[in-house]
């Protein structure tokens, strides 16, 4: 069984958004095994980027507005050239300060879900029901409509 790290800086503080992420976890463990690395927030990207690099294994996918944006369909194909062959996947949300440019340039994708700005805490949240999304849509399943 695949494996499906989210590399994370900083903590939720609201449970509405801890509830929504473990019910997507929850779904996502029939697949995958889940693992979420809270990583302590530091006072700008760079004295965080070390800590995100050796928490990161498999194929890495970096969350930043300049990634390349990509349909639910995407998404689950390229998970599922991962998964068949036999990568694990980390993908990384920074704080609220970004990513520094060291992660962005490391990683195998770097992936947008929007010219917008999103609370990291939120985007969590969307990243675990777009990953979910995706293994159902792979399995072919009715949830994608």
């Amino acid at each position: 069984m695949q494996k499906i790290y989210f590399v994370v800086v900083g903590k939720i503080k609201e449970s509405f958004y801890r509830d929504a992420v473990a019910e997507y976890v929850k779904r996502l463990s029939r697949f995958a095994k889940v693992e979420i690395k809270e990583l302590s927030e530091g006072a700008n990207p760079d004295a965080e980027k070390e800590e995100i690099l050796r928490a990161c294994k498999g194929y890495t996918i970096a969350l930043a507005i300049e990634g390349k944006k990509l349909s639910s369909e995407q998404l689950a194909e390229k998970i599922k050239q991962c998964t068949d062959g036999g990568k694990d996947i980390t993908f990384i949300i920074g704080s609220s300060c970004g990513l520094a440019s060291e992660v962005k340039e490391r990683a195998d994708f770097k992936l947008s879900f929007s010219d917008m700005t999103f609370p990291h805490q939120l985007m969590r949240v969307i990243l675990a029901e777009q990953v979910y999304r995706a293994f159902m849509i792979n399995t072919g399943s009715t949830y994608h409509k």
